[in-house]
């Protein structure tokens, strides 16, 4: 698939405000399931120095530094990317890896211990028990019944801002945002000691959808399939309708802006817009 995105985000303040340096998180990642054809991102008001790094996760990272105060602040980006898993079930485990508990050779837990070793949250540890009694530790039975299972059983909202919530307040509540669901997604995998990390992106979705907004899903390491990914909030295995821009092992790294602003007492409104064309 070959989709056009453009992504605008403006920042106004009740009154001029100095920024911190930002970090925009809004370059498409480059890799085996989509290419990169063209991209553009403007800055309105033109910062005084702005560069690109690479990111620990192998993306783009834009590094944006001002030095005079400013009332509004926009961005906007625009990129043509192809993606190219049709299929998303084009692999075959490793014969250790098929089921439950998958130990990873020693150097290999040792680089995703950051995606699996975190602090386990009571309910998902719970529910990551039960699930796999139900699916009898078969590790693909096990991701897709869990992807299934918060799809069908947690509500869809939106909540354009704040953190995730915990994964155990989501299960409790059924009902989150692509955030909420994700992480409680990666909490029930990392439970069982299945490496996962959190994703932003874009998903083609409903190309009659009037209001867009960046998504969220999860990616699991898998031996003989490497990350793949599943979207609890659709119910989906990843294929060639997402685009991706970031993945770490949490939330708050994947932020497309982050920074701060210096002025003390001063708060921001933000809007967006997010267009997604399949060419």
């Amino acid at each position: 698939m070959r989709y056009q995105i453009r992504h605008r985000l403006r920042y106004t303040y009740p009154e001029p405000v100095q920024l911190s340096p930002q970090v925009l998180r809004l370059h498409p990642r480059c890799d085996s399931t989509q290419t990169v054809q063209t991209y553009d991102l403007t800055l309105d008001p033109p910062p005084q120095r702005h560069y690109q790094n690479l990111a620990i996760d192998g993306s783009t990272e834009v590094q944006v530094l001002f030095s005079q105060p400013m009332r509004h602040w926009e961005i906007q980006m625009t990129t043509v990317v192809v993606t190219h898993r049709e299929n998303p079930f084009d692999f075959m485990l490793a014969p250790w890896a098929v089921d439950l508990p998958v130990n990873y050779p020693q150097g290999l837990a040792q680089e995703l211990r950051p995606y699996w070793d975190v602090p386990a949250d009571p309910t998902a540890t719970t529910w990551a028990q039960e699930l796999w009694v139900a699916t009898e530790g078969q590790v693909l039975t096990f991701l897709n019944q869990l992807n299934q299972t918060i799809y069908q059983e947690c509500t869809y909202l939106v909540r354009p801002t704040g953190a995730p919530w915990p994964a155990g307040i989501t299960w409790q509540r059924r009902r989150g945002a692509c955030r909420d669901l994700t992480v409680l997604f990666m909490a029930v995998c990392r439970a069982v000691g299945l490496a996962a990390r959190f994703v932003s992106g874009y998903h083609a979705g409903d190309p009659d959808w009037q209001h867009r907004h960046l998504h969220a899903w999860a990616e699991v390491y898998l031996p003989g399939g490497g990350w793949r990914g599943y979207d609890p909030t659709q119910g989906l295995a990843v294929n060639d309708r997402y685009v991706a821009l970031t993945a770490r092992p949490h939330p708050q790294d994947t932020l497309p802006i982050m920074g701060q602003i210096l002025t003390p007492g001063v708060t921001s409104d933000l809007a967006y817009q997010i267009e997604m064309q399949e060419l």
